[in-house]
């Protein structure tokens, strides 16, 4: 499996504490199945991490998982928040490009209220050439009411990160109600783990693809959507879709330029 938003990088925001939770989380990933693991730790006011902070973290943890014998990979990547989107320019989001493909953005949504201006920020990145991936929506308070939110920001190309404690019940009935709604309708892209520590918001993504109940759409979920990602290639069709003649669409648009 290959999980696309974690918290492993240590001591950068409010993930791992050290390079001990670090590995422990990487030992977890290892056990539960996972071979590719994206640190994507905050990028906000809080935590104005930086693209070399994580490329540097990234690279000695590699160096570590390999000295050690952890049989995991880790890429680099960020979880964006809206206020810290809007004050970035082009070529320094891209910097940020999730499992280091710099046409994908992971974007943090909020846990409670829409952000009106969400909508605005998506047309803007998909003109400068990005795809975004909005992450966890199914643990917002007005999307648990309201579902069109979702219909809206799928229609406008955006991709949807549902978290794996979500889809087994960890983060409580409405996120986990809401998770599996999103699985009904064709709403998600990708299940991630979100970890954040050894006993904090666990791996749990072995369990939530078992949850999925078909397993050719967890593998979708776990394996070819964010398999694509990282390749830089197309979205594979959903597998229970009708394929159109050409049996796939684009996941990309152009490549961003700076400016």
């Amino acid at each position: 499996m290959i999980d696309l938003h974690s918290h492993i990088l240590p001591a950068v925001d409010d993930g791992a504490r050290n390079i001990g939770e670090s590995l422990s989380i990487a030992r977890a990933a290892a056990h539960d199945g996972t071979t590719v693991i994206a640190a994507t730790p905050h990028v906000r006011f809080d935590y104005p991490t930086t693209p070399e902070e994580i490329r540097r973290g990234v690279e000695t943890l590699n160096e570590l998982l390999v000295s050690e014998r952890v049989p995991v990979r880790v890429v680099p990547g960020a979880e964006i928040a809206l206020d810290r989107l809007r004050e970035l320019e082009v070529d320094e989001l891209a910097a940020y490009g999730l499992g280091g493909n710099p046409r994908v953005l992971l974007v943090e949504c909020p846990y409670r209220g829409w952000p009106e201006e969400l909508f605005d920020e998506i047309r803007r990145l998909r003109s400068a050439g990005f795809t975004v991936v909005l992450a966890h929506p199914e643990r917002n308070d007005v999307v648990q009411r309201d579902l069109a939110r979702i219909d809206l920001a799928v229609a406008s190309g955006v991709l949807i990160q549902v978290t794996a404690g979500s889809l087994v019940g960890e983060a409580g009935r409405k996120s986990r109600r809401t998770a599996e709604a999103f699985l009904t309708r064709g709403l998600c892209h990708l299940l991630a783990s979100d970890v954040h520590g050894p006993g904090v918001r666990r791996t749990q993504l072995g369990a939530a693809r078992g949850h999925v109940g078909d397993d050719r759409l967890a593998r979708w979920l776990t394996e070819d959507v964010p398999g694509a990602i990282l390749a830089g290639g197309e979205l594979p069709q959903r597998p229970s879709e009708t394929r159109s003649s050409g049996g796939r669409r684009s996941l990309f648009g152009r490549r961003p330029t700076p400016g």
